[in-house]
């Protein structure tokens, strides 16, 4: 069978992704509750019994919080760590009183988030950092010296990306030691014509969509003031999955692992039912044609580009 990239590399085998940012929806310096932390263990807990083995974290999810979380998850269970892989991300910042979004991909920033990260997660090191591509002030000599100082570290094993295009990428290996080995784009905004795909398969980077049901409205709820191209969008897929006796979930998450680019969702839910529903999506992804998946790719471009 086709191997995904992180797969060729050894470091796993998981299809799915589930993230941490919903464990918590407090912006703000509250504490988080012990029911809050009872429902994100349960959330982990119906993940690893799907077979899901990685999990993503940020220091912006829930201001930190999220990753305390996982860290106490962390702490009650001593064999956990050994058995999964953990990827955060740092360097992008939102000013709600200015309403402006920066970044921060300094070698002072990044090694000081790091080592708050880890703090917070309870662990020696992150399977994969992440660091975002949109910063136009990106000194690439400094994050590839940022790099190589982790890796000296022990604190960090492998790098990644989020929403680079193939220059950039093509950019910041030219000067790192360590080539990166993800690129996490956000849900359906993944780009299937400017050749990203095409260059990550070319050399084993792996595609991981974020928010792939995004932000609830593909996973069965109910969701107020969608847009007109959301709603046409869900009404095929509850079309879809009501003719394949499944759910909005695994119709979504078959449709992006159908690619031939073995792309890795991530799920951002802490809805045991909708975690567990999620086994269904490889079997989804075996069994959809061609006339299926350009069906939904239709909505799905056009949602992009609305």
């Amino acid at each position: 069978m086709k191997e995904m990239p992180l797969e060729k590399r050894k470091i796993t085998s998981s299809r799915l992704i589930l993230g941490c940012s919903g464990f918590t929806n407090h912006f703000n310096k509250n504490a988080y509750t012990k029911e809050e932390l009872l429902k994100a263990e349960k959330a982990v807990d119906a993940a690893l019994a799907t077979g899901i083995t990685m999990f993503d974290c940020s220091d912006s999810y829930c201001m930190g919080k999220a990753e305390m979380m996982f860290g106490e998850i962390l702490s009650s269970n001593s064999n956990l760590r050994e058995n999964i892989i953990i990827q955060s991300k740092c360097g992008s910042y939102y000013t709600a009183e200015k309403n402006i979004k920066y970044y921060d991909l300094s070698k002072k920033y990044i090694l000081n988030s790091v080592d708050e990260i880890l703090k917070r997660l309870n662990t020696e090191y992150l399977d994969i950092l992440i660091i975002p591509g949109a910063d136009p002030l990106m000194e690439v000599e400094e994050i590839s010296e940022t790099f190589d100082k982790l890796i000296d570290l022990g604190k960090v094993k492998h790098f990644g990306v989020s929403n680079m295009n193939t220059e950039q990428i093509k950019y910041l290996n030219s000067y790192c030691k360590e080539s990166i080995i993800v690129n996490q784009n956000t849900g359906m905004n993944i780009n299937f014509s400017d050749g990203i795909i095409e260059y990550c398969n070319l050399k084993d980077i792996q595609i991981q969509a974020y928010l792939s049901l995004e932000n609830g409205i593909y996973d069965g709820n109910i969701v107020e003031n969608i847009s007109e191209v959301d709603f046409q969008a869900k009404r095929l897929l509850e079309k879809v999955a009501k003719e394949k006796e499944t759910t909005l979930e695994v119709i979504v998450l078959g449709w992006l692992m159908k690619h031939p680019a073995m792309i890795q969702p991530v799920l951002r839910t802490i809805n045991t039912d909708v975690i567990q529903n999620c086994r269904a999506a490889i079997k989804q992804a075996k069994e959809m044609n061609k006339e299926e998946w350009y069906e939904l790719y239709n909505v799905f471009i056009a949602k992009r580009n609305f």
